[in-house]
């Protein structure tokens, strides 16, 4: 017989953007006992170190734009990206979710504006919700984490790593502070972060990335995932990640994928223009990029693209890196490309429908990197992890990136905004489904 060291009712693994709204969801039945398990917050988690761009269809910020969009329209543009109709009954729960979360998110004191000056590649509506100060993911979770104080039957719990799940899912073994302890709950939710931080699992699910840049966190070693498939589960879409090929090469910042859409041109090294760059989302460009020359190409913008985005977080930290280099005329940035002022103004030549890019110009070498695994476990729209006959393990949950995401079975199927509203959404989903005492057992 196990010796438990403590007893809750919901224990949650991983205290990024999945564990933290699933904790908020679930306190509000008073008279539940909520414990959040987080590896590192020194070390930070992928919500953290994102936009914090928020998608939702349907939103009162779309309607004071005169903007419309619906849940239905957000998940038709989520499957027609990733052709993954096999996922359509969890992509439709993501989507009704999320208007109804990011109102609940605003309405906690959290400062939203629709982004319209953000558009992306495969969204047929303006749907990004953001901060108004463009301060990035770290100031939502910073804000949500704030909220778990607020309650008193929630307690988060740093540098403690679970190392385990015990039985059939009566318990997590976690390591604190030198020592091991045994905690039964009565249900356990898996919201960690990916693999792509575990180098062995890349070698062996996706080989065909190459060695790109890492942006993600040192966390996402993927440890849940070997729980769960140990009890059962069922792993999908392993293959597939959140990529990008806006990387600064030596720099590792991002410039901003609304870059393409103000008139920014990519440029390789044997000064060709090699695609469209509006038909193509950040995750897909880098597998564009990944067979270009050199494994990068020069992102050119001029002085009106820059206006339009440079109060993004992405664009003030290439800015503060100086990963931009400023090139008053088209000869100086010949010289850079290493062509002649003709050749460069033919590889500036616009699209049809394209406006002229003007001097002076700003250039940025970009490669392909890898922030988050899109690959994970199988589950219901409520959470719910399932086994290979569609059953679910009893009191055991997933999200975040443990579980699999919208993007389908390649990286191209990734739309921006797709990590958040998984993340954010499956907690919720999830926190709702547990506070109704759906799927828990109480622990004794």
């Amino acid at each position: 017989m196990t010796a438990w060291d403590a007893e809750v009712d919901v224990a949650v693994v991983g205290g990024g953007a999945c564990g933290v709204m699933t904790a908020l969801r679930a306190a509000r039945d008073p008279s539940l006992t909520v414990a959040v398990f987080e590896k590192s917050t020194r070390e930070g988690c992928n919500a953290a170190i994102s936009s914090g761009s928020l998608a939702a269809g349907g939103t009162r910020w779309q309607a004071a734009a005169g903007i419309e969009d619906s849940p239905e329209r957000h998940a038709e543009d989520i499957l027609r990206a990733s052709g993954d109709e096999e996922w359509r009954p969890v992509v439709e729960a993501l989507c009704t979710a999320a208007p109804e979360m990011v109102h609940w998110i605003a309405d906690t004191g959290y400062p939203i504006e629709l982004g319209t000056d953000m558009p992306r590649a495969g969204m047929t509506a303006r749907r990004l919700h953001t901060d108004t100060g463009r301060q990035g993911g770290a100031r939502l979770m910073r804000h949500l984490r704030a909220l778990l104080e607020r309650r008193d039957n929630i307690a988060f719990v740093d540098e403690a790593p679970v190392t385990d799940l015990l039985g059939d899912v009566t318990g997590i073994v976690v390591s604190q502070n030198g020592s091991v302890q045994r905690i039964r709950a009565g249900a356990v939710v898996l919201a960690a972060d990916g693999f792509a931080g575990n180098h062995a699992l890349l070698k062996e699910h996706l080989p065909h990335l190459g060695t790109p840049f890492y942006g993600g966190v040192s966390t996402s070693t993927g440890d849940a995932l070997g729980w769960a498939l140990r009890l059962g589960a069922q792993p999908r879409n392993m293959g597939a990640a959140l990529r990008s090929g806006l990387v600064v090469v030596d720099h590792g910042t991002r410039v901003s994928p609304a870059l393409p859409f103000n008139g920014a041109v990519l440029v390789n090294l044997h000064g060709e223009r090699f695609v469209d760059e509006e038909s193509k989302g950040y995750s897909s460009m880098a597998g564009v990029l990944r067979h270009q020359p050199g494994e990068r190409a020069a992102m050119i913008w001029d002085a009106t693209a820059m206006a339009a985005t440079r109060e993004s977080e992405m664009m003030r930290e290439c800015l503060a890196a100086g990963a931009i280099h400023d090139r008053p005329t088209i000869e100086a940035l010949a010289a850079s490309l290493h062509r002649t002022p003709q050749q460069t103004e033919k590889a500036l030549t616009p699209l049809p429908g394209r406006r002229h890019l003007t001097a002076p110009y700003h250039l940025a070498w970009v490669t392909h990197g890898l922030l988050a695994t899109q690959g994970g476990l199988v589950i219901d729209p409520s959470g719910r992890v399932l086994t290979a006959t569609g059953d679910p393990i009893p009191g055991l949950y997933a999200g975040g990136g443990t579980a699999c995401g919208l993007a389908g079975a390649h990286s191209d199927g990734y739309l921006s905004g797709n990590g958040l509203l998984s993340a954010f959404g499956m907690g919720w989903l999830v926190g709702n489904d547990l506070a109704t005492g759906h799927g828990r057992r109480r622990a004794p």
